[in-house]
């Protein structure tokens, strides 16, 4: 008997099996197919390392586009807290009215966080940092106001920011509400710049996966055209000779997304170094951020769903025009 690229449909055969004994055939069925056609990839071994070389190295680009924004913003020391503004109040306002804007501001859907500072602590953090102790002990009393820091979310946009300062500084406990409307909106050009520029790319590359895994199916599927043809006159469905080349698709995203992890760890190992080396010499302390378990999710399931798509395209295009004679 000639070996063949699919299992027997006899498989699912049967004289009015129960509905486990179906489940279980086609499971069964399934688990068969998956295996087979992993043990496919040795039929042609250059091909398949190649192909699978090609989707890690898509796979890889955006993901280490998206490592490489977010050291990024390590570096610049958080980007995030280039956000936040300073809440001044007047002098002689009690740290309770502080507290209680704090409040009413951390339940606003666009503010992220507040910090009260208290003007005893923000003197003790002055004398500690500048030195000048002596001089600060012939003061009568403490002339730092108590202070909110306040953190907007990423979507919080300028002209919201600006009214929310008009609406602060119409209360009288508040006496200064410093902001810089501009740099904020310059930050939030380049973090959604920076965000198209990751999805474009990221868009752009899952097609080329779909491409790569469409056309390759396409040329498995063209050479086993005779025994499509003889396994279809048997009477095998088109959902039978489906399965096997989607299975294949589905082992080149999830292993190409394999690749793409292995790229992304060794161009950590290599970069750690002399990057720390060049920060060391600003005097700079730096972790190089690496994977977390959501950007593994990411490519390995943009990897399994981009093979799985291309088969499936490749194999809905292809299929239906070849019929037995």
């Amino acid at each position: 008997k000639p070996k063949t690229h699919w299992c027997s449909e006899a498989d699912m055969a049967g004289n009015s099996p129960g509905l486990m004994a179906q489940f279980t055939r086609w499971r069964q069925l399934h688990v068969r197919n998956c295996i087979d056609s992993l043990r496919e990839f040795r039929a042609q071994p250059i091909a398949t390392i190649l192909t699978v070389a090609v989707i890690g190295i898509a796979l890889a680009l955006p993901a280490s586009l998206n490592l490489l924004v977010q050291n990024g913003r390590n570096i610049a020391g958080s980007w995030e807290s280039a956000r936040d503004f300073s809440i001044y109040l007047a002098p002689g306002e009690s740290v309770e009215q502080a507290e209680i804007i704090a409040t009413e501001l951390d339940d606003l859907d666009y503010i992220d966080s507040v910090q009260v500072i208290d003007a005893d602590n923000a003197m003790q953090d002055f004398r500690d940092a500048s030195g000048l102790g002596e001089v600060l002990d012939t003061l009568e009393d403490n002339p730092l106001p108590h202070t909110l820091v306040v953190r907007p979310t990423e979507t919080a946009g300028v002209e919201t920011l600006i009214a929310l300062r008009d609406e602060l500084l119409a209360r009288p406990p508040i006496d200064l509400v410093k902001i810089d409307t501009e740099w904020v909106a310059r930050l939030n050009a380049i973090l959604d710049l920076l965000r198209r520029v990751v999805l474009m790319g990221s868009i752009l590359l899952i097609i080329a996966v779909i491409i790569i895994v469409g056309n390759t199916i396409r040329l498995d599927i063209q050479s086993r055209r005779d025994e499509i043809e003889v396994v279809k006159l048997l009477g095998a469905s088109d959902g039978f000779v489906r399965r096997p080349f989607l299975y294949i698709g589905l082992w080149y995203g999830l292993i190409g997304g394999g690749v793409a992890l292995l790229l992304l760890l060794i161009g950590g190992w290599l970069l750690q170094a002399p990057l720390e080396n060049l920060l060391g010499l600003y005097g700079a302390r730096f972790d190089l951020l690496g994977m977390n378990a959501a950007t593994v999710g990411l490519v390995i399931g943009g990897g399994v769903l981009a093979g799985w798509g291309g088969a499936w395209t490749a194999v809905t295009r292809h299929l239906a025009a070849i019929q037995p004679k």
